[in-house]
């Protein structure tokens, strides 16, 4: 799948659950509940040490699946994406811009969506390649925020992450959002192993957005 493909299919998804885990089986079971329930991009954090581990592993599981993407978050460094790249990251996602992480991704023809949150940091991440931007955390710099970007630079496309949840999940798309990021809840229940109710859970999320 090309870059051009993962990024279209990135927005038809439109919600990505950002895993984190105990473990690498936690941090599977709990991306192959939330796939089961219909969230079919998964951002496996790299605030954890197995995190190339489980991108392989669901990498592999899911290659013959057009529907399922996997991508790679807290992404610090090139070092680290190059990693997380030939692992099977289909995107990469970090808080903050590194012009080697977008040069890296930009070799391998790879989305890379960093964090910016002021219009000069989206604008060197336009100019470097950037085709998705991150705000995070959505809590913080609220909804208006969005506006506020894309009035100068309306081309901008947008994923959030952090605070987004089923009372206001509708509200971000309303308010320019592309991409949500979830993760919270439904890594406390992985924690807990209720991936039962992550598979609802996610669902649930799933069809708000059809419902849109």
């Amino acid at each position: 799948m090309g870059k051009i493909e993962i990024l279209t299919k990135l927005k038809a998804n439109r919600l990505v659950l950002v895993v984190r885990g105990e473990s690498s089986e936690e941090a599977l079971a709990c991306s192959l509940a939330s796939i089961e329930g219909g969230i079919k991009t998964i951002e496996v954090t790299y605030t954890n040490p197995f995190a190339s581990e489980v991108i392989g592993q669901l990498a592999e599981r899911f290659k013959e699946d057009s529907e399922v993407l996997i991508g790679a978050g807290t992404v610090l460094d090139d070092v680290t994406a190059r990693q997380a790249i030939l692992a099977g990251a289909q995107f990469i996602v970090g808080p903050n811009f590194n012009r080697a992480v977008a040069l890296i991704c930009h070799r391998y023809s790879i989305p890379y969506l960093p964090g910016c949150m002021t219009v000069n940091e989206v604008v060197t991440a336009l100019e470097s390649g950037v085709d998705m931007v991150k705000l995070f955390p959505g809590s913080t710099v609220g909804m208006s925020f969005i506006q506020a970007i894309k009035s100068p630079l309306p081309q901008v496309e947008v994923m959030v992450t952090g605070g987004v949840n089923e009372g206001n999940l509708t509200d971000w798309l309303a308010a320019g959002a592309q991409v949500l990021g979830i993760g919270g809840d439904f890594n406390r229940l992985a924690s807990q192993g209720r991936f039962e109710t992550i598979t609802q859970r996610a669902a649930a999320y799933v069809k708000l957005t059809k419902d849109y």
